[in-house]
């Protein structure tokens, strides 16, 4: 199912099916279509499934930051008049839906995060971005999953794109030092939400014991791992993260 983009104002955004709202947040380099599997499955079991365009490359410089992005997060569940909302986020969006919580912890019923920066995330490496290097940017996309081909061309071509757009290089660098400098290690012990770590066992990006960090540290956490699996589980195993978080939103009455 190819679900459409609605534009309002200053959102644009996917949202499919009815009954409680569950924003997902997407990465750094991550599209709308990498949570196609979640979006399908929720949204057919009582869930009103977001998919917000968060503006990455489209706010000043001096607002790309985590920040910035979980007030914009507030700005939408406001708009579309949610009382509480479910927040689910992959990566970069773990932290801004981590950062929202923390700052408006009274909307969020309960957060999933997988691959979540906001503790520690090896970035695209020490060679990070070569510019012009295609099969450079080939190797790092792919090394992000446990398999390889998971990395379609499409995937590796919007990479590319990216790195070799001067404006978004600039403003991915500055999110990245953004989300290295947002550490939220002193604030996770004092954040009571219900908190669903899905993790890939395999994450090179985010290693597993940052997800053990995460759940040490957060005071209402459970840990689910996804073997053979790199940084992003919603895609390489979609059925095997869908069937765990369902679980655990069932178990929870959420």
């Amino acid at each position: 199912m190819v679900h459409e983009l609605k534009k309002e104002g200053k959102f644009a955004y996917i949202e499919v099916g009815e009954g409680t709202p569950m924003i997902v947040l997407h990465g750094l380099m991550g599209g709308l279509s990498n949570f196609k599997g979640v979006t399908d499955y929720f949204s057919e079991r009582g869930y009103k499934v977001l998919i917000p365009e968060l503006p990455i490359y489209t706010m000043s410089l001096l607002k790309t930051n985590v920040k910035s992005y979980a007030l914009f997060l507030e700005a939408f569940i406001e708009y579309k008049n949610f009382d509480e909302v479910i927040l689910l986020g992959n990566s970069l969006g773990g932290h801004i839906g981590l950062l929202h919580t923390k700052l408006f912890p009274d909307k969020v019923k309960a957060l999933v995060i997988t691959g979540s920066s906001g503790l520690y995330e090896s970035a695209m490496g020490d060679g990070y971005p070569k510019r012009g290097d295609y099969e450079f940017i080939k190797k790092k996309s792919e090394e992000v999953f446990y398999d390889p081909k998971v990395a379609t061309k499409e995937i590796v071509d919007e990479v590319y794109a990216t790195v070799n757009d001067r404006n978004k290089l600039i403003k991915t660098l500055a999110i990245a030092k953004s989300a290295i400098r947002h550490n939220m290690a002193k604030d996770l012990p004092h954040m009571h939400t219900p908190t669903c770590i899905i993790w890939g066992k395999n994450d090179t990006v985010t290693p597993p014991n940052v997800a053990e960090e995460f759940n040490q540290l957060l005071p209402d956490a459970e840990l689910f791992w996804i073997d053979k699996c790199g940084h992003a589980p919603m895609m390489e195993h979609p059925n095997d993260f869908n069937r765990i978080l369902h679980s655990w939103l069932e178990k929870r009455n959420l």
